[in-house]
């Protein structure tokens, strides 16, 4: 069995993970996903991963770019029927524009 004193050792490490980890929550980022505007398969969702320099030479220049936001940076391009994701450079996901 546990002595009292390396349960007390053990509580307070769990405490302190515990203190840790809700304060990198509490610092998160968010990116913003506009309303009514995800859900539907991307005919560009062949970019997963690739850089952006790509997803020019494929799309052209974006109407718009956001970003980056947070760590890992995030930044978002806008096309006229969906949106790309950047993790720093490359692809993390691709979301079409709602229709209708």
């Amino acid at each position: 069995m546990f002595s009292r004193k390396s349960m007390r050792n053990l509580t307070l490490a769990s405490l302190t993970c515990a203190t840790l980890f809700g304060t990198a929550l509490s610092q998160a980022d968010t990116v913003e996903v506009p309303v009514g505007e995800q859900g539907y398969a991307v005919e560009a969702n062949h970019l997963r991963g690739k850089k952006q320099e790509k997803v020019t030479e494929e799309f052209g220049e974006p109407m718009s770019i956001q970003g980056p936001v947070g760590e890992p940076a995030i930044t978002r391009w806008e096309y006229a029927d969906f949106f790309v994701y950047f993790e720093y450079d490359r692809v993390l996901h691709t979301v079409a524009k709602h229709r209708g």
